[in-house]
């Protein structure tokens, strides 16, 4: 186990290695870096099986000394930085803009980030192994894509895949600048898409699929952070590190007691630096009682709905899905508010609404399928099974109700609702509550009809559904104010 061990580090040096040509791109035109990256993958891609360097660069299985296949990391790596910068020379015809720095931090993030992440995800592997003296489990693979998880993994990647992207943007503004007379990005908004591209490239590099983490870790992280470099929305260091660290912190709690497992940790973590980034640390506390209420209710009379087989897995844990499925809406409201000041009440009750519905739905999920007698459809109102898509019943209409009052409540006690006049607030509160309410309901409609036939999963259900809920509660705010 220890020789595998050590050919991972020699693997993941020879990857932070390809990833250091990020140091070259201040000082070369992007159609040189297009042409040096196209070089590099040609070498990777022609590189002959006998050399030396191809039993470095490619994967071993655990326990056997001869290569397997390509070189897939080296590839996969070189190939996502050819096309990114491609993409940002393409763009140079046009209008538009892909900075050169955003494609080096999102390189630093997989090369430093994802390398040692893996180096300690083979150690913790290879420990296990040692530990239980069995046959080293194909879920475990490095290079497989099926990984176990790890919080200590996700957090290394993290923090260093941070770190390297802030210095190497910094070192490429700094010096595109000396060379070429470049207007630069300020450093406190390269910081801040340094934290949200770390944070989206180690939800990436946390979530099994069957892409190579060297495509999704470098592309992903490289479009979140064009994305709000294009929003141009200035925020300091402090501002960001407050965010960073109230983020992590909840979210990591909220791991600890299986509300939320390692995806969910990072998914929540990206929400709450946003949130809190744009709005306030209050904002992000009224969806956080969303994540509250659904984790508690989820483990409310667990083994009864176990036993019908519509307990919520993991021990009701929630995933990346569910956050995200139910805190897009809310993510975008919380930036529209700030960038749009013109319209900034509409959007504060358009995430308002977006999260009273999330917890309505939530809470008649995990209270109403409880209800001892049998729901009804809501679009026949036949009686079906418990935890049938698209059935109500009168204690699922009452947790629905009982979830948005509760958003409507913590949001006046946290001041997202002001307490101007006994009137507004009133009214905004009855406007949540009434939009979760409706949201909730639109939800099982929703169950009931496209999710029965197969058109929308229930992430897309919990989507759709938090965006009606979002769109009745600004237009309602609209109308009567």
């Amino acid at each position: 186990m220890q020789t595998d061990l050590n050919h991972e580090y020699k693997r993941q040096m020879i990857h932070i290695l390809i990833g250091m040509i990020v140091l070259a791109f201040p000082f070369l035109h992007v159609r040189y870096l297009v042409v040096l990256s196209l070089a590099l993958l040609l070498f990777v891609l022609l590189l002959p099986k006998s050399s030396r360097l191809f039993g470095l660069m490619t994967y071993h299985k655990p326990g056997v000394s001869a290569a397997t296949g390509r070189p897939m990391g080296a590839i996969c790596l070189s190939g996502s930085m050819f096309l990114l910068l491609l993409i940002a020379w393409a763009l140079t015809f046009t209008r538009y803009e892909f900075p050169i720095f955003i494609i080096g931090g999102a390189i630093a993030i997989t090369t430093f980030g994802d390398g040692i992440a893996t180096i300690l995800r083979v150690a913790d592997q290879a420990k296990y192994v040692a530990l239980n003296e069995v046959e080293y489990p194909v879920r475990a693979y490095s290079e497989g894509r099926v990984k176990t998880e790890s919080v200590k993994v996700s957090l290394a990647l993290l923090f260093v895949g941070t770190v390297f992207s802030f210095l190497i943007g910094c070192w490429i503004v700094r010096w595109a600048e000396i060379m070429h007379g470049t207007e630069p990005a300020t450093f406190p908004l390269i910081f801040f898409i340094s934290v949200i591209g770390a944070t989206t490239g180690t939800l990436f590099e946390c979530v099994s699929t069957k892409v190579h983490d060297n495509i999704t870790v470098p592309i992903g992280s490289a479009m979140v952070m064009w994305l709000f470099w294009s929003i141009e929305y200035t925020v300091s260091y402090q501002h960001v590190l407050i965010a960073f660290a109230i983020a992590l912190v909840l979210g990591y709690l909220a791991y600890r007691v299986k509300i939320a497992d390692v995806s969910g940790l990072l998914g929540a973590t990206l929400v709450g630096v946003l949130i809190i980034a744009f709005t306030s640390i209050w904002w992000f506390l009224l969806l956080l009682t969303f994540y509250l209420l659904g984790g508690g209710f989820t483990k409310y009379k667990y083994r009864y709905k176990q036993s019908m087989g519509i307990a919520q897995g993991k021990g009701g844990a929630r995933g990346y899905k569910n956050v995200f499925s139910n805190s897009i809406v809310a993510i975008v409201a919380a930036i529209c508010h700030t960038i749009f000041p013109g319209a900034a009440d509409v959007f504060l009750y358009v995430y308002l609404g977006s999260v009273a519905t999330a917890a309505g739905d939530t809470l008649a999920s995990e209270i109403g399928t409880t209800y001892k007698g049998r729901p009804r459809m809501i679009t026949t109102l036949k009686k079906v099974d418990p935890g049938t898509d698209g059935g109500v019943s009168t204690l699922g209409e009452l947790a629905a109700t009982f979830g948005s009052v509760v958003i409507a409540l913590f949001a006046i006690l946290f001041g997202v609702i002001a307490i101007d006049s006994q009137w507004l607030w009133l009214l905004g509160a009855t406007i949540t509550t009434a939009s979760g309410f409706l949201g909730t309901n639109i939800d099982s409609l929703l169950g009931a009809t496209l999710q029965q036939r197969g058109i929308l999963s229930n992430s897309g259900v919990n989507v759709v559904s938090t965006i009606a809920g979002g769109i009745v509660a600004g237009v309602a705010w609209m109308i009567l104010v």
